[in-house]
């Protein structure tokens, strides 16, 4: 199993879209959409999340290096 699949997580796809689909709605609409910038926190939310989980998945099977990542 490489790397991509065994860290995939298809839930986290539509919740990537609302990020992005929020700050695209922002810049079109900002009077009917005030609050989309929160697109940019929820997408960084996001991103944290997937590194810590590939970062404590190496961790615990003694595998992780830092040079690599």
């Amino acid at each position: 199993m490489n790397k991509v699949s065994e860290f995939y997580r298809a839930e986290i796809d539509g919740l990537r879209a609302v990020a992005v689909l929020s700050v695209i709605a922002y810049h079109a609409f900002p009077e009917f959409f005030p609050v989309g910038f929160l697109g940019v926190d929820i997408f960084f939310v996001i991103s944290g999340f997937l590194i810590t989980s590939l970062i404590a998945s190496g961790l615990s099977k003694s595998k992780f290096n830092l040079l690599l990542f």
